[in-house]
């Protein structure tokens, strides 16, 4: 996660601090630690102390840097010099060092959001045409300087935006450029974004967060520019709220930005080709981006003696080489969405290196001596200093070393439910088998190879925009068998002795997870899982192959197997067991001999209490009900003997189902055996069935009782035996008028 920045000790607002003494008491409240260092060990900034006259009044719920702020007589004194020890924002307090109140006064608000969790300073949502007198949309096309991060850590979606402005196609889509402030202006604009597979048109009104007629958040280096500003607002929307873009993967932006797929790369393990794979990207107009890891959250945002931002996403723009001395130099330049705080090493803006380039190789590449974000570094550099890359290719047809080179893509789209479908990671065995299986048949080898070129991109969906719900991003990943002939749902004992034949590099939580693969042709079955059981998202799986491929729902059919009812025994070809069992029916039937609901209720209760291999509490009068609607020929509300054998014969049947299927011999049956004990019932159900299923009679430890159980399977014969007497010729599709359907849903 990029851009969220550490929690440090001025986590809260201000409890009772002691005004004006700054180097003894921590400005928030919270308590010091050993050696006037506050316990998680991020020291407190040394900022000059407030004048003692007049003293700092705090009010209520009042911060101490919101103070200053409101009294706004404190310029001077930040100005005269005074630097914190915190390194985390380095080119914000020289902003201070360097004078001037203004500068200083955007400092003081910057440190104020990355310390306190519920800013307390009131901003103001103002339209642009109250910000500025000449609001423009765009001024002289839209640009990576255009790009300035505010107070929001939502750096890695800066970067992405700076990548968007190299290609014009793609930025047109996204940030179309048939709206300004001009004739027909009616305070509002509309952006795209790609999610989940289709395009979304997201439409904002223009009033955006400012703090004395400054914008918050991203803004434009020309101050009457707001398109940057106006897009960031718009992926708020689509996420939920600003909130919700702190922190994030710069390949997540991009994505929605272009529909593309991500590839992620670890520079220390990049392929030798690894130059030549960023040039081809940039040249087809894929979006790059980079990041520096973090050991720890104290160094999130942390400076390094070269200049560079740990944890921090940046974009690349542009690679190229340079003569220096007579030989080669590879070049490379990265951009801080910041629009400040570069590199200071070899071919850093101001280094000696650039005397020894032409003034024309220098206007070629584009180097300039400005503290804008963006600079050229040697490769060799980028490889020391740099960790993370992570390429967006627009369409998947820059995947491949040829631009004309066609990808098929299919898209799937499913969910990870609790109790049913979330089964987990291949370390757990019992459950793994339960996830969501899609079959995957390659049939054609790529042109001149042996083997058929694929990729596989998972992706959970929403979470950024459920965050606020308590959701994170959940641990993913998924991995690849070889299938064998029949097309069912794989069950346990497959995966327990066959391999998988390719997998993820790695289970992340990341929104997609997505790896190229080369395999024979042959048919495969690929899991989508989470790495954890019982873990619930809804996700999207998408398939980019060279040639042809054919995918398969494995869970998509619904597929009933009933035997037909068995004809009575005549009384005298029964043997002696019928016999009694007829005797006994007729001692709880009556004289009548047919059994009412209340009277099976006392039979069924009365029996399976007994059973001592069941955990069993009572079958319900409904649930009599139901059965004996299911089993009543006639119509008359009660069971006939030969009604009544039917059903226990059911009844023993479903029991050994249930027992068999009570792996741990608990008396309970999980949820996750349920989908091999309807088929071994008469009933293979789809992902979505079961899901419902699950959610209607497991309990919060996803187990299924035995009178639960019996209700389920009650429920699906008498749903699947209504539907089949409907659907006479046709076994698929039923039309039902109001009366027959209201008939339907009273007799299931």
């Amino acid at each position: 996660m990029l851009g969220a920045g550490p929690m440090c000790w001025l986590q809260a607002p201000c409890a009772g601090s002691s005004p004006g003494i700054w180097s003894s008491h921590p400005p928030c409240g919270c308590a010091l630690g050993t050696a006037g260092q506050p316990p998680c060990g991020l020291g407190p900034p040394t900022l000059p102390p407030v004048p003692s006259s007049p003293q700092l009044t705090l009010q209520e719920g009042e911060c101490c840097y919101v103070a200053l702020l409101r009294r706004g007589d404190w310029g001077e004194e930040l100005g005269r010099g005074h630097q914190p020890c915190d390194t985390s924002l380095p080119s914000l307090w020289s902003d201070v060092a360097a004078g001037g109140a203004e500068r200083a006064e955007a400092a003081l608000l910057h440190f104020h959001h990355r310390c306190c969790e519920k800013p307390s300073i009131p901003f103001v949502w103002k339209r642009p045409g109250e910000i500025v007198k000449d609001p423009e949309f765009v001024v002289g096309g839209a640009t990576r300087t255009d790009i300035c991060q505010g107070d929001l850590g939502d750096c890695w979606l800066l970067a992405a935006i700076a990548s968007l402005t190299l290609n014009e196609n793609t930025l047109a889509r996204v940030v179309p450029q048939d709206q300004n402030f001009g004739p027909g202006y009616a305070g509002i604009f509309h952006f795209q974004f790609w999610q989940h597979n289709e395009w979304l048109d997201i439409v904002i009104d223009d009033r955006l967060p400012t703090f004395k007629d400054r914008l918050v958040f991203l803004h434009s280096a020309e101050h009457n520019e707001f398109w940057s500003a106006l897009l960031e607002k718009a992926y708020a929307k689509l996420n939920g709220s600003y909130e919700a873009l702190k922190g994030g993967s710069t390949l997540e932006a991009m994505e929605d930005f272009t529909g593309g797929v991500g590839e992620m790369y670890d520079v220390k393990q990049a392929p030798d080709n690894f130059y030549e794979i960023l040039g081809k990207a940039l040249k087809r107009g894929s979006m790059v981006g980079c990041s520096i890891d973090t050991t720890s959250a104290a160094e999130s945002e942390a400076r390094t003696p070269f200049g560079l931002i740990k944890g921090h996403a940046y974009s690349v723009t542009g690679i190229d080489e340079v003569t220096y001395r007579g030989r080669k130099v590879q070049l490379i330049r990265p951009r801080n969405p910041w629009g400040q705080v570069e590199w200071n090493g070899r071919w850093s803006d101001n280094s000696p290196e650039w005397k020894a380039v032409s003034p024309s190789e220098q206007n070629r590449l584009c180097q300039t001596a400005l503290d804008d974000g963006e600079f050229w570094m040697t490769f060799e550099d980028f490889k020391t200093h740099f960790d993370k890359v992570e390429i967006c290719n627009l369409t998947p047809d820059a995947l491949g070393d040829n631009a004309t080179n066609k990808w098929e893509v299919t898209v799937h789209q499913g969910s990870w439910v609790r109790g049913s479908t979330a089964g987990g990671c291949r370390n757990f065995l019992d459950t793994f088998w339960t996830n969501p299986q899609i079959k995957l048949r390659l049939t054609e080898k790529d042109d001149g190879k042996d083997e058929c070129t694929f990729i596989a991109a998972l992706m959970q969906k929403n979470r950024r925009k459920l965050r606020k719900l308590g959701a994170e991003m959940l641990t993913i990943g998924y991995a690849i068998y070889e299938s064998p002939s029949k097309d069912e749902h794989l069950n346990k004992d497959f995966f327990r002795y066959h391999p998988s034949k390719a997998r993820s590099k790695t289970y992340i939580n990341l929104r997609e997870v997505s790896d190229q693969f080369r395999l024979p042709p042959g048919e495969y079955v690929l899991v989508p899982t989470t790495f954890e059981p019982h873990q619930e998202a809804d996700f999207c799986l998408r398939i980019f192959s060279e040639k042809k491929a054919i995918t398969q729902d494995m869970d998509g059919n619904v597929d009933i197997d009933l035997p037909e009812p068995p004809k009575p025994t005549p009384p005298q070809e029964e043997t002696e067991e019928e016999k009694q069992f007829r005797a006994l029916f007729k001692q709880v039937a009556g004289e009548d001999m047919e059994i009412t609901a209340e009277e099976l209720e006392y039979v069924l209760n009365a029996v399976l209490k007994k059973a001592k291999d069941i955990k069993f509490d009572k079958v319900c009068l409904m649930t009599c009900r139901n059965i004996i609607s299911l089993m009543d020929s006639t119509g008359n509300g009660k069971l006939e003997f030969n009604e009544f054998k039917i059903f226990w014969d059911k009844l023993k049947k479903w029991l050994s189902i249930y027992l068999h299927f009570d792996s741990d011999k608990s008396g309970t049956m999980s949820s996750y055996e349920l989908r091999s004990a309807l088929k071994a019932a008469g009933f293979q159900l789809n992902n979505y069935l079961l899901q419902l299923i699950v959610l209607r009679y497991s309990n919060d430890q996803y187990e299924i009782d035995f009178d639960d159980f019996l209700n389920c399977l009650i429920r699906l014969e008498n749903a699947s035996r209504v539907f089949l007497e409907l659907t006479m010729k046709n076994r698929e599709f039923i039309n039902l008028n109001i009366n027959e359907f209201i008939t339907l849903a009273m007799n299931i």
